[in-house]
């Protein structure tokens, strides 16, 4: 899974979103699932919407806000991820670890380019 991430983080933050919205579908409907699959969703779109603004900034205060609020996303994102109840149908809790590893990734990804750019 390594070689298929995609070097441009537009795409792979697109991508995480578009994995969580997979990855909610297929958790068990409880009331706990429900409201924080509906934070996780949010809080990833967040992270892609975020990136694509600070590409488009208008100054670089403008482009680190931006990444830092997609770091910040990125962080809810995890600890959402973390309270998610995946129970045991098919393959979620692998699922779960996958997009716990990619939120990591992009955290560091981003945190760097904020030490980067400050």
């Amino acid at each position: 899974m390594e070689n298929n991430k995609p070097k441009d983080l537009q795409e792979r933050t697109f991508l995480f979103a578009k994995n969580v919205r997979a990855f909610a579908k297929l958790l068990p409907r409880t009331i706990c699932n429900h409201e924080d699959g509906r934070q996780l969703i949010r809080s990833s779109g967040s992270v892609a919407a975020n990136f694509v603004e600070a590409n488009e900034s208008l100054s670089k205060k403008d482009f680190l806000m931006r990444i830092k609020i997609c770091r910040k996303e990125a962080k809810e994102s995890h600890l959402w991820l973390r309270l998610l109840e995946a129970g045991s149908p098919g393959n979620c809790e692998k699922d779960r670890e996958a997009l716990l590893g990619e939120a990591r990734e992009l955290i560091l990804i981003l945190s760097s380019i904020i030490s980067k750019n400050a």
